[in-house]
């Protein structure tokens, strides 16, 4: 199997090098990467300046390719250019931190894996719980277990999966939950500060989010210490919303 592997938080991040080490055992494995952390850019891809691929040594001569733009980016630029045809799968991952609920509207590990699913191969973005990163190395052969049990079976067009482990040694994950994703409203603020020089600023951010008690959720089964694994789609469409819309006389606006 030829794998295609990213992240948002830039080649240089420990998870991404354990999850190359892991499938490397077994798998081809090209590395592109941003070059920088890109965290919460979400589907961004860079349309009003060049991107620039630059091949680098990591961690003891491991290679990949370091990439200016977002982690979209890099998956349309691995396929299209750096290995010249689809993979069987794009794999995103290991991110720092938790990508469930509100947040795979934000994740540049989630968009990666959405690309790939536009792109016709297997998406799976995978992110280990809040300072679990240091679990990486001991959760990346499951996690790659996990990645070559979907890409076997496939996924349909327009479909990927979001992948999340509890940050805890692998003794302590109680099993894999199938589940969704949490729809609950994310609790944010803004921080008002005043620099130096009297000029105001701001700092935005999410309070942790809190899941409903049900075991179908993706963040409740992750707190719960499974792994959660969440199939989403591409296509946005309120399918119900869509049909009574139709009976909203929509058409005689344009007739006033």
């Amino acid at each position: 199997m030829h794998v295609l592997l990213t992240n948002d938080d830039g080649i240089h991040a420990p998870g991404l090098w354990s999850l190359y080490r892991a499938l490397g055992a077994r798998h081809t494995v090209t590395v592109v990467a941003p070059d920088r952390e890109r965290s919460a850019v979400g589907h961004a891809i860079t349309l009003h300046q060049p991107l620039r691929a630059a091949l680098v040594s990591v961690n003891d001569g491991c290679r990949g390719y370091a990439v200016t733009g977002t982690p979209a980016d890099c998956v349309k630029l691995g396929i299209m250019e750096i290995i010249g045809h689809r993979p069987d799968a794009v794999i995103a991952g290991i991110n720092a931190g938790a990508n469930v609920g509100a947040n795979l509207n934000y994740s540049g590990t989630v968009a990666a894996a959405k690309e790939a699913a536009l792109c016709g191969t297997v998406g799976i973005a995978v992110s280990i719980e809040g300072p679990g990163e240091n679990f990486c190395n001991d959760t990346a052969l499951l996690v790659a277990r996990l990645c070559e049990a979907v890409a076997d079976r496939g996924l349909p067009f327009g479909t990927f999966v979001n992948v999340n482990i509890p940050g805890c040694p692998v003794h302590e994950i109680r099993g894999v939950k199938v589940s969704r994703q949490a729809v609950e409203r994310l609790s944010e603020y803004i921080d008002k500060r005043t620099d130096p020089r009297r000029r105001t600023y701001y700092w935005q951010g999410p309070d942790r989010q809190t899941f409903a008690d049900d075991p179908e959720i993706d963040g409740t089964a992750l707190e719960r210490s499974y792994i959660s694994i969440t199939p989403v789609k591409c296509d946005m469409t309120d399918y119900r919303l869509l049909e009574d819309m139709k009976g909203w006389g929509l058409e005689g606006v344009i007739k006033k």
